[in-house]
């Protein structure tokens, strides 16, 4: 596992951009996303929408993650 961010594509609402997270939250974001029963793109796609102009998406997926461990999702 690499503490170095690894990029990777994402479709949000049909369009296509790229983001950069380490590996731990990358595994971390497909477990909770398949534990919901949705795709990374759909999870990334809501966590986008509710994330206003305030932080970027990588940042705010960040966030999302630590507080869904930190609830113990």
């Amino acid at each position: 596992m690499s503490g170095r961010p690894g990029k990777r594509s994402l479709t949000l609402r049909g369009h296509r951009t790229s983001v950069s997270l380490e590996d731990a939250f990358w595994d971390e974001f497909r477990r909770i996303a398949e534990d919901r029963g949705v795709s990374v793109n759909a999870l990334a796609a809501e966590i986008d929408a509710g994330r206003g102009l305030k932080s970027g998406l990588a940042s705010a997926i960040r966030v999302f993650v630590l507080e869904e461990v930190k609830a113990g999702r």
